[in-house]
């Protein structure tokens, strides 16, 4: 039945298999290279700091910070940007500012003029360019492919995300080891560059709003930001879909912020365990990337979704209680790891299959700027409350609260029209 549906592209009826769409190819080559080059700056500029610039905890931290603050700073203001201006050309600058910020890094070093402030501001630099690719890229995809396609491009891509997952760190450390932190970064760089060149060929029907030419005025643009908002909360489909992803981050961070600690100390597992644990969680995303299309066409996409949830849910719920049983736990632990990726990528990919689907095209970039602005803005407020819940009341109560936040997240589908949303 799937070899009888076609797609017109170029003006020529082709097989709808995304593998065989030029187009769909060089956006997934670019965001794989991308997101492999995400993991491995993710890693090798920490790795900078510690080795040759022997950073402090306090340090570590602020670094971290400097990645991820943009998703709240600047998020809904990139949707309108995204909204306003072609988005292949916009995503091709996004790579190439990347490699030049990260290119720095290694000139400075070898000048003898590298410091913490010149890697903070890397790192928040290429923090925001992140933010700016992936709002361009996810706002693109339903002109790329049609929404008829998109549960298959979004898995497609998510399975590309689970790749870098697994081998990005690896490589990140590989590289540090064998070059030196700076040439690892150098090599970083190289990357996306790489991805900019798959994307500069890229024939795309990229859409502009309806009035491009009209002057962005800072009221102008903070109305525009306020439209996303108000159709994502406005919206009986797009709100429950958001805040569930928003609750299960904020609790899965609450969990992730004693997780480490908990697996080391209360379990005894060494490096290597630790290690294995998150391996092979990388490898149930991957898995999950890769059944989501066919549990969504076979259950329904509500269904699929909220049943996702639960199940991620209650797949954490033996990590938590593993220390009861010290003879099993590290079998108990790789379960939950598994289980819980595998169920969290199924709904990741379904959702936002599904937001991309009901989203008018001249709202694209707004409306997943909102979601990662929600979304990815309730990471810190997570962090900071896992990490005082387990010193003041214990590491096994910071987990289990964060897999009941995890499991209650469901509640949102369960109790919306979600549920019973079938294509």
């Amino acid at each position: 039945m799937q070899n009888s549906v076609f797609s017109r592209l170029g003006g020529r009826l082709r097989p709808a298999g995304l593998w065989r769409h030029p187009g769909f190819l060089r956006l997934w080559w670019a965001t794989t290279v991308s997101r492999f080059g995400s993991e491995v700056t993710l890693l090798a500029l920490p790795l900078l700091a510690a080795l040759v610039l022997d950073a402090s905890p306090a340090q570590m931290g602020l670094l971290l910070a400097a990645f991820t603050a943009p998703f709240l700073v600047i998020g809904l203001l990139v949707g309108v940007w995204v909204d306003r201006v072609r988005r292949v050309p916009l995503l091709v600058f996004s790579d190439l500012a990347r490699a030049a910020l990260l290119a720095a890094v290694p000139v400075a070093w070898e000048a003898g003029w590298l410091s913490m402030g010149l890697v903070y501001a890397v790192a928040l630099g290429v923090g925001a360019l992140t933010v700016v690719f992936e709002v361009a890229s996810l706002s693109l995809l339903p002109a790329l492919i049609g929404r008829e396609h998109l549960v298959e491009g979004n898995g497609k891509l998510e399975a590309s995300r689970s790749l870098a997952q697994i081998g990005g760190p690896g490589l990140a450390g590989a590289l540090v080891g064998l070059l030196g932190a700076p040439l690892a970064v150098l090599l970083d760089a190289a990357s996306y560059v790489v991805s900019a060149t798959f994307l500069k060929t890229l024939n795309a029907p990229d859409k502009l709003r309806t009035e491009p030419d009209t002057p962005a005025s800072p009221r102008r643009v903070l109305r525009e930001a306020g439209e996303g908002l108000r159709t994502v909360f406005a919206h009986p489909l797009l709100r429950p879909l958001v805040l569930c992803s928003a609750t299960n981050n904020f609790s899965g961070l609450v969990f992730f912020a004693v997780y480490v600690l908990y697996m080391t100390e209360d379990l005894g597992l060494g490096p290597t365990a630790v290690g294995l644990v998150f391996s092979l969680g990388g490898l149930g995303a991957l898995l999950g990337a890769l059944v989501a299309g066919r549990a969504s066409r076979g259950f329904g996409a509500g269904p699929t979704m909220a049943g996702a949830m639960v199940l991620c849910g209650l797949s954490g719920m033996a990590i938590p209680l593993a220390v009861a049983a010290p003879a099993v736990a590290l079998p108990m632990v790789l379960a939950a790891e598994f289980g819980q990726w595998f169920f969290l990528v199924v709904y990741r990919v379904v959702e936002v299959s599904v937001r991309q689907t009901i989203t008018p095209d001249h709202l694209q970039g707004r409306v997943n700027a909102t979601e990662r602005f929600v979304v990815y803005g309730v990471i810190p407020i997570g962090a900071l409350l896992g990490g005082f819940l387990g010193e003041a009341a214990g590491m096994r109560v910071a987990l289990i609260a964060g897999m009941l936040g995890m499991l209650a997240a469901s509640m949102w589908l369960l109790f919306s029209p979600v549920r019973s949303m079938r294509s």
